[in-house]
C-alpha cells in the first residue's frame, strides 16, 4: 500500500476534527472545496471527496444516535413521571411538552373524549395562543383528530387546509386557522393492542408551516401517546380505588355508628325500664333522659302544663303557668304534641323537640327536649322511646293515683259531713293514706255546668297528679285539698280554674279558702269556699278563681268569721298608719269628703280648714292608696271601711 500524500492526510485530519467538534454537515462539505482550491491532484481530490462522504454518513449516524438518545431519555423521564404519578394533569402537560420539544413543532396538544357530550375536547395544549382553538370540540370522524379517534390509526398531513382526506367543518377550520396551523400529526391513545384496543384520546404535534413528518417522528409520538394512555388509565384506576376506599370507609363508619346506636339504645332502654321497675317517678325519668341526650328535658301533661323538668346543662325547661309561662305556652305545646301524635314521631317546633305520650289515642302529655336542634336518627329514636317509657309510667302512676284518690275521697267526704264525730280517727285514717290532716292545707271548691260536670272529677285527679293533693265529689261540686306550699288561696284558685277549664273544655269556677289544719278547720274552710263560690256566681265571674279575702266587703258579708278589722286594715291601713305616725287627719278628711258628696267646698266647711288644705290632704290620700282610690268600686270599699271604722269606736 502506497503512502498517503501529506495534503490528503491534512484534509482527512480536518474532517475528523470537525466530526469530533460536532460541526454541521455544511462545514464537512467545505473540506473538499478547500482541497480543490489548494490545487490537489484529481486522485487526491477523489480521495478527499470519498472521505467527506464517509464523514457525512458518520455525522448522520451520530445525529440519529443523539436524537434517539434524547427520545429514550424523554421516554425514560415520562416513565419516571408515571411511576411517581400524583397529578394527572401535570403528567399529561409533561408528555405534551416533550412531544413538542422532540418533534420540534410549534404546538402540541392532547384531546380526550367527553362521554356525556359524545365528542372530544382539548385537555392539554402547549404552544397554543388561540383561545378559540383551545376550546375546540370535535365529533368522531370530523377533522384529522376525529378521524384518529374513530379509526385508532395515526394520521399526518403536510398542509391540513388543502388536504381533502379529512371532513372539514366550519368550527374546526376556524380554530385551526385562528391558531395558524398547517402541518399536523395525530396519533391515538390506545389501551390494549390489536383490534381490541380502546381509544381513550389522541396526541398531536403541529407546525405553522408546511412539513412532512418522518416515520420515526410518527413512531416517537406513538410512544409518547402510549405513555399518556397508561397515565390516564392508571389515574382512573387510582381514582376508582380512592372512591372505593372512601365508600368502604364510609360504609364501615355507618355500620359502626349503627352498631353503637343500637347498643346505646338497648342500654338506654334497659336503664329506663329498670328505673321504672325500681319505683322511679317522672322526675327521675326526665333526669335520665336529659343526661342521655345531653339536653334539657321537660314533661308536660295533656293540657300542656309542666309536670317536671331536668337539665343536663342546668338550663331546665321553660316556665310553667304558675311562674309566668301562661296558658298560651301550654296551648302551643298541646298543638305540637298533637302534630307528633299525627306524625307518629317526634317533631321539631319553635327550637325544641316534642314527642307525644300516648295511651292508645289518648294524649297523656308530651316529652320536650331543649338544646338539641341537631338531634340525629339514633338520638331521635332514643327520645321517642323515652316518651313510651314515660307514658307507661304516667299510666301506672295515674292508676295508682285514681285508686288512692277514691279511698282518700271517702275520707274527704266524712271530713266535710261530720268533722266533729271522730277528729282523731279522721286524722289517723289520713296518715294511713299518706295524708296528714294536721298540716296546713288550701281547700278549693270547683264547679262547672252542663255536660262538663261529669268530666270535672277526672280532670281534678289529673290536675292533682304528682302534686300530693286529693279531691272528691261533694254536693254537686268537686273539693280539692292541696298541701300549703306558700301559694295563697286566691292564687291557687286562679291556677286551678285555668287548668281545670282547659281539661274539661268548659269554664270552671273555683273558690279558695284556708290555710286550714285539722278536721274542723278544714270543714269550716269548705263552708267558706262554698259561700265564696256562690258570690262568684252572683258576680257573673264564671271560669275565674278567687278567695273570700279578695272579694272585699262581699267577703266580709259572706265569710264565716266576718273579719271587720282585717277588712278595715286592708282598705284604710296606709291612712291609719300615716295619721298615727304624724298626727294628721287623713281618715277624717276622707270621711268628710265622701259625706259631702265629693264637694271640696262643703268638705272644707265641715273640717273648718281652707280648701287648699283639703286638696293637699286628698293628694296625700292618692299618694298612699293609689290613683284609683276615687273610682266607683274603690270608693265603695273605702266608704264601707270608713263606716265600719267609725262604728267600731276607733
Amino acid at each position: 500500500m502506497s503512502h498517503m500524500p501529506l495534503s490528503v492526510a491534512r484534509h482527512l485530519r480536518r474532517l475528523l476534527e470537525l466530526l469530533a467538534a460536532g460541526a454541521p454537515a455544511e462545514e464537512l462539505g467545505t473540506v473538499a472545496a478547500e482541497a480543490r482550491r489548494n490545487g490537489a491532484t484529481a486522485q487526491d481530490l477523489a480521495e478527499v471527496e470519498r472521505a467527506t462522504e464517509a464523514a457525512l454518513r458518520v455525522h448522520s449516524t451520530l445525529r440519529q444516535h443523539r436524537r434517539r438518545e434524547a427520545e429514550l431519555t424523554a421516554l425514560f423521564d415520562t416513565a419516571g413521571d408515571l411511576a411517581a404519578l400524583r397529578d394527572l394533569d401535570a403528567v399529561l402537560r409533561s408528555i405534551v411538552r416533550r412531544a413538542r420539544m422532540l418533534l420540534g413543532t410549534d404546538t402540541a396538544y392532547l384531546t380526550l373524549p367527553d362521554e356525556e357530550a359524545g365528542d372530544t375536547y382539548m385537555r392539554v395544549t402547549d404552544g397554543s395562543v388561540s383561545e378559540l382553538f383551545q376550546n375546540l370540540r370535535l365529533q368522531l370522524g370530523e377533522g384529522l383528530g376525529g378521524l384518529v379517534a374513530q379509526t385508532a390509526r395515526p394520521y399526518a398531513t403536510p398542509d391540513y387546509r388543502t388536504d381533502d382526506r379529512f371532513l372539514h367543518t366550519g368550527s374546526i377550520d376556524a380554530g385551526v386557522l385562528d391558531e395558524g396551523l398547517v402541518a399536523i400529526l395525530g396519533v391515538p391513545l390506545l389501551l390494549g393492542s390489536g383490534s381490541g384496543g380502546q381509544v381513550i384520546g389522541a396526541l398531536f404535534a403541529a407546525d405553522r408551516t408546511p412539513r412532512t413528518f418522518a416515520p420515526d417522528e410518527v413512531a416517537l409520538l406513538c410512544s409518547l401517546a402510549d405513555h399518556a394512555a397508561i397515565a390516564i388509565d392508571t389515574a382512573k384506576a387510582m381514582a376508582d380505588a380512592r372512591i372505593a376506599l372512601a365508600e368502604l370507609a364510609e360504609a364501615n363508619a355507618v355500620i359502626g355508628e349503627h352498631s353503637a346506636a343500637i347498643q346505646r339504645a338497648e342500654e338506654s332502654h334497659d336503664r329506663l325500664t329498670d328505673l321504672v321497675l325500681r319505683g322511679g317517678d317522672v322526675a327521675d325519668v326526665a333526669a335520665d333522659v336529659a343526661g342521655l341526650l345531653k339536653g334539657d328535658v321537660a314533661v308536660h301533661d295533656g293540657s300542656g302544663w309542666p309536670l317536671t323538668a331536668a337539665g343536663a346543662h342546668g338550663a331546665g325547661a321553660p316556665r310553667g303557668p304558675e311562674d309566668g309561662g301562661g296558658a298560651e305556652e301550654a296551648a302551643v305545646l298541646v298543638a305540637s304534641a298533637k302534630s307528633s301524635r299525627a306524625a307518629a314521631r317526634a317533631v321539631f317546633r319553635d327550637g325544641r323537640w316534642v314527642c307525644a305520650m300516648l295511651a292508645g289515642q289518648e294524649l297523656l302529655g308530651c316529652l320536650v327536649l331543649y338544646g338539641r336542634p341537631d338531634l340525629d336518627g339514633p338520638d331521635q329514636r332514643l327520645f321517642e322511646r323515652s316518651s313510651v317509657v314515660t307514658s307507661l309510667l304516667l299510666l301506672l302512676r295515674r292508676s295508682v293515683a285514681e285508686t288512692e284518690n277514691r279511698v282518700r275521697g271517702d275520707l274527704i267526704t266524712d271530713l266535710l259531713t261530720a268533722p266533729d264525730r271522730d277528729p282523731a280517727g279522721l286524722v289517723a285514717r289520713g296518715r294511713r293514706l299518706g295524708f296528714d290532716l294536721d298540716r296546713p292545707h288550701i281547700l278549693l271548691v270547683a264547679r262547672t255546668g252542663g255536660e262538663a260536670r261529669d268530666r270535672l272529677a277526672d280532670a281534678a285527679v289529673q290536675y292533682l297528679f304528682g302534686g300530693g293533693g286529693v279531691s272528691a265529689e261533694h254536693e254537686a261540686a268537686v273539693v280539692l285539698l292541696l298541701p300549703c306550699d306558700g301559694v295563697g288561696p286566691g292564687e291557687a284558685a286562679r291556677l286551678a280554674a285555668a287548668q281545670l277549664s282547659q281539661l274539661v273544655g268548659a269554664p270552671v269556677t273555683v273558690a279558695g279558702a284556708g290555710p286550714a289544719a285539722g278536721p274542723r278547720a278544714i270543714a269550716d274552710a269548705h263552708t267558706e269556699g262554698v259561700r265564696c263560690l256562690r258570690a262568684l256566681r252572683v258576680l257573673d265571674r264564671a271560669g275565674q278563681g278567687a278567695s273570700v279575702a279578695e272579694l272585699g266587703f262581699l267577703g266580709v258579708l259572706l265569710g264565716d268569721h266576718h273579719d271587720v278589722d282585717g277588712f278595715v286594715s286592708a282598705a284604710l291601713g296606709p291612712l291609719l298608719d300615716y295619721d298615727t305616725q304624724r298626727g294628721t287627719q287623713l281618715v277624717r278628711t276622707l270621711r268628710a269628703y265622701f259625706d259631702c258628696g265629693g264637694s271640696l267646698t262643703r268638705a272644707k266647711e265641715e273640717l273648718h280648714v281652707h280648701v287648699n288644705t283639703v286638696v293637699q290632704r286628698l293628694d296625700r290620700v292618692e299618694a298612699l292608696l293609689g290613683p284609683d282610690w276615687n273610682t266607683p268600686a274603690q270608693a265603695l270599699e273605702l266608704q264601707l271601711a270608713l263606716r265600719l271604722h267609725l262604728l267600731s269606736g276607733a
